[in-house]
C-alpha cells in the first residue's frame, strides 16, 4: 500500500468470502469488491458435472473463462461503498457512522449529521484543550444533530422569528463537540473524483451559536454545487475562553482549538466522504469570520486549509480579542461570583469544574464593566500557543499564509445591535430617535474611550444643519457602530492581508431579504447574507421572490467557484483583486456584480487613523497627570478644536 492510502478495514465487508476490501476505486476510501470466483461457489463447484455443450466444449471450461472476465469487469459495476448500497455507512478514524439521505431540489444528498470529533469537555476536562475523540465499536447513529454548547439563549424579544432563528435549536451541554457533512450522491457504478470541502464556522460573538441553525443547513448548496458541506459545534463563552494566571491546561482559547481540531479531523476523514482534503476552504460569519481570521494567523491551523472566506467580521475587530490581563480578571471575578477560592490554584480550577453549568453561563455577563452595545465576557487572547502575538503584529508579519482571502460586508452592519440595548430603539416602530438619545448611544458603544475621543466621533456622525432629524440621528449612529465594529476592521484586515498574503477579494452585499422579519428601517442587515449562501431560497415554502431564487443560485455558485479555483467569478468572469492602492470590491444583489472602489474611505481613516492617535494622546496626558499626581481641570474644547481641526484637514 502507497503512502498516504486508506487503511482498509476487513470487517467492512461483515466477514463475507465473497467480499475483500480495496481503498483503490479513485476516492482515497475502503470499498467492497464482489470476488468474482466466489460467483460459483466451491459447494456448487463440488456438486454439478463436467457438462458438455451442443459443440462439445467443457462448461467447466466456459466457466474459468467467466470468472477471468467477471474479475476484470465486475469491479467496475459493483462497488459498494462501505458494503451499503447507498453509502450511508462510512468509516472514519474513530468509528463507522450511518448517515441518511436527504431530497433537495433536483434530487438527494447524504447527511451525516453529529459526528463526535472531540472527547466531552466535561469534567476535568472543562475549559481545556480539547481531547480527539475515542475510537467506537459498531456503527453510530448520525442521522440528528447533536447538543449545542452551553450558551444563553437570546430573551429579549421572545417568539419574535428575528431573534429566535438564532437560538440553539438542539438541547444545551457541554458534551457538545460534534461536526456535521453533506455531500454528494455519488455514481457507485463509476469512480468519483474528490470534490472541493467547505468548512462553516457559525457566529454569535463567541458566547452563542450553533451548526445546527436552519440557516446553516448545508443540503442545498452541497447539492447544487456538487461540493462537501462540513459544520462543527466549538465551544463558546467562559467555557470556551476562560483562562486561568499560572495554569498550564486552562490557557483561554479552547473554542478556537475546537474549531481547529474540527479542521484536523476534516484533514484526516472527508477523502472517505467524497471530499478533497486538499480543497479545504474555511469559511464563517461574524465571530465565525473572525475565527477564519484567526486561523489565518494561527500556526497550527494554516496547514489545515486552503482558501478562506470570511463574511462580516475580522479578528482585528475592537471584539475580536482582549489582553490576557483582562481575560484573566474577567475569569478570577466569574469564579468568586460562583463562589470558588482564588488564592489556591489547584482549588481554584476543581471549584471552577464542579460548579453548575446554566450558573457559568448566567453570571459570565457579571463580569463586564462598564456595559456596552456589544458585551461579550469571554472571547479569544493572545495565548502564546494558538495566537503567538496580538493580531497587528501577526497580521504586519511577512510569514502570512499565501491563501486565497474572499472577504466582505453587508450595507447596514450596524442596525442590528442598535435594538440590543440602544436608548430609543424597538422592533415595533421606526426608531426615531432624539439628538439626546443619539449621544447616549455613542456613549454606550465608546464606553471604554476618552471624552476627547467620543466627540471626534460625535463630530463626524452629526448633520451639524439638522439636528434633530430623527430619521438622519438612527441612521448615523447605526452607521457610526456599524463603521467601528465591521466595515472598517475588515477593511483593514484586507488592506494589510493583500499586501503581504494571498489574493484578495472583496464584496459588499446591499440587498434586503423580502423575508426579513425586522423593521424595514434596519436595512441590509449583519447576519442577513447567510441564507443565500446556504440556498434557503430554493425551499419554496419560505416565500422568497423570483429573483431571490436566482440570486441565492448566483451566490452559491460564488463561493463554490472560490473554493474550486480561487476566484469566486462566475459565467466567465473574473472578479477584480482587491490592492491597498485600488481597493476595488464588487456589490451582490440581484443584479450583475458591480464594480465599485473606495469603500467607507473616509470613515475608515477616522476609525483606523484619527480615533487611535487621540486616543493614545488621551491615554498618555492622563497617564501624566495620575502619575504627577495632579487634579486638574482640563478644557476639553480647546483640546478637542485642534483635534478637529487636524481632522478636517486630514479627511479633506
Amino acid at each position: 500500500m502507497a503512502s498516504g492510502d486508506t487503511q482498509c478495514d476487513l470487517s467492512y465487508c461483515d466477514g463475507s468470502s465473497s467480499l475483500f476490501a480495496s481503498n483503490s476505486v479513485g476516492m482515497n476510501e475502503c470499498v467492497c469488491l464482489i470476488r468474482p470466483h466466489d460467483l460459483w461457489s466451491k459447494e456448487k463447484r463440488k456438486k454439478k458435472k463436467d457438462i458438455k455443450t451442443r459443440d462439445g466444449f467443457s462448461m467447466a471450461i466456459i466457466f474459468q473463462c467467466i470468472h477471468v472476465a467477471a474479475f476484470l469487469v465486475l469491479p467496475h459495476f459493483l462497488t459498494v461503498s462501505f458494503a451499503t448500497q447507498d453509502g450511508l455507512v462510512i468509516n472514519t478514524a474513530h468509528g463507522k457512522v450511518q448517515g441518511k439521505l436527504l431530497s433537495v431540489v433536483g434530487g438527494e444528498v447524504r447527511a451525516f449529521l453529529g459526528i463526535p470529533f472531540g472527547k466531552p469537555p466535561i469534567g476535568k476536562l472543562r475549559f481545556k484543550a480539547p481531547e480527539p475523540v475515542d475510537r467506537w465499536e459498531g456503527v453510530k447513529d448520525s442521522t440528528k444533530f447533536s447538543n449545542s454548547c452551553y450558551q444563553m439563549p437570546d430573551t429579549l424579544y421572545p417568539g419574535f422569528r428575528g431573534a429566535e432563528m438564532w437560538n440553539p435549536n438542539t438541547p444545551l451541554s457541554e458534551d457538545c463537540l460534534y461536526i456535521n457533512v453533506w455531500t454528494p450522491v455519488f455514481n457507485k457504478t463509476r469512480p468519483a473524483s474528490l470534490v472541493p470541502v467547505l468548512v462553516w464556522i457559525y457566529g454569535g460573538g463567541f458566547v452563542g451559536g450553533t451548526s445546527s441553525l436552519d440557516i446553516y443547513h448545508g443540503h442545498f448548496l452541497s447539492k447544487s454545487e456538487g461540493v462537501v458541506v462540513v459544520s462543527m459545534n466549538y465551544r463558546v463563552g467562559a467555557f470556551g475562553f476562560l483562562s486561568l494566571p499560572d495554569n498550564k491546561y486552562i490557557r483561554g482559547n479552547a473554542g478556537l482549538l475546537d474549531q481547529q481540531l474540527a479542521l484536523k479531523w476534516v484533514t484526516n476523514n472527508i477523502a472517505a466522504f467524497g471530499g478533497d482534503p486538499s480543497k479545504v476552504t474555511i469559511f464563517g460569519e461574524s465571530a465565525g469570520a473572525g475565527s477564519v481570521g484567526f486561523h489565518l494567523l494561527s500556526p497550527g491551523s494554516k496547514n489545515l486549509f486552503h482558501r478562506a472566506v470570511m463574511q462580516s467580521g475580522s479578528p482585528n475587530a475592537p471584539w475580536g480579542t482582549v489582553r490576557l490581563q483582562e481575560i484573566w480578571d474577567r475569569s478570577l471575578m466569574l469564579a468568586k461570583l460562583l463562589g470558588c477560592p482564588t488564592s489556591h490554584s489547584a482549588q481554584l480550577e476543581s471549584c471552577l469544574q464542579r460548579a453548575n453549568p446554566k450558573e457559568i453561563a448566567t453570571k459570565q455577563y457579571d463580569v463586564l464593566m462598564p456595559p456596552s452595545l456589544l458585551s461579550l465576557p469571554f472571547i479569544p487572547t493572545v495565548d502564546g500557543d494558538f495566537l503567538p502575538a496580538d493580531v497587528d503584529v501577526l497580521l504586519s508579519g511577512s510569514d502570512l499564509p499565501k491563501k486565497e482571502l474572499m472577504i466582505g460586508l453587508n450595507k447596514d452592519e450596524g442596525t442590528y445591535f442598535l435594538a440590543y440595548g440602544a436608548p430609543g430603539f424597538n422592533i415595533t416602530g421606526q426608531s426615531l430617535i432624539t439628538r439626546k438619545e443619539f449621544l447616549e448611544g455613542v456613549q454606550l458603544e465608546m464606553a471604554d474611550a476618552s471624552d476627547v475621543t467620543k466627540e471626534a466621533a460625535i463630530f463626524h456622525y452629526t448633520d451639524w444643519t439638522d439636528l434633530e432629524n430623527g430619521m438622519k440621528n438612527r441612521d448615523l449612529l447605526g452607521s457610526l457602530v456599524g463603521d467601528k465594529l465591521f466595515v472598517c476592521p475588515v477593511l483593514e484586515f484586507a488592506h494589510k492581508y493583500s499586501q503581504r498574503a494571498g489574493k484578495t477579494f472583496l464584496y459588499l452585499f446591499d440587498h434586503r431579504s423580502s423575508v426579513n422579519p425586522w423593521p424595514a428601517w434596519m436595512g441590509v442587515m449583519h447576519g442577513y447574507e447567510i441564507e443565500f449562501i446556504f440556498g434557503m431560497p430554493l425551499n419554496a415554502s419560505l416565500g422568497y421572490t423570483k429573483s431571490e431564487v436566482n440570486m441565492t443560485k448566483k451566490f452559491m455558485k460564488h463561493w463554490a467557484n472560490f473554493a474550486h479555483t480561487g476566484n469566486p467569478g462566475i459565467d466567465g468572469t473574473t472578479w477584480p483583486m482587491f490592492t491597498a492602492e485600488q481597493q476595488e470590491y464588487v456589490t451582490l444583489n440581484p443584479n450583475p456584480p458591480e464594480l465599485k472602489r473606495m469603500m467607507r474611505a473616509r470613515e475608515c481613516q477616522l476609525w483606523t487613523k484619527v480615533v487611535p492617535q487621540i486616543q493614545r494622546t488621551s491615554d498618555k496626558l492622563q497617564s501624566c497627570l495620575n502619575r504627577s499626581g495632579m487634579i486638574l481641570h482640563l478644557n476639553y474644547f480647546i483640546l478637542l478644536m485642534s483635534f478637529v481641526i487636524w481632522l478636517k484637514i486630514l479627511v479633506e
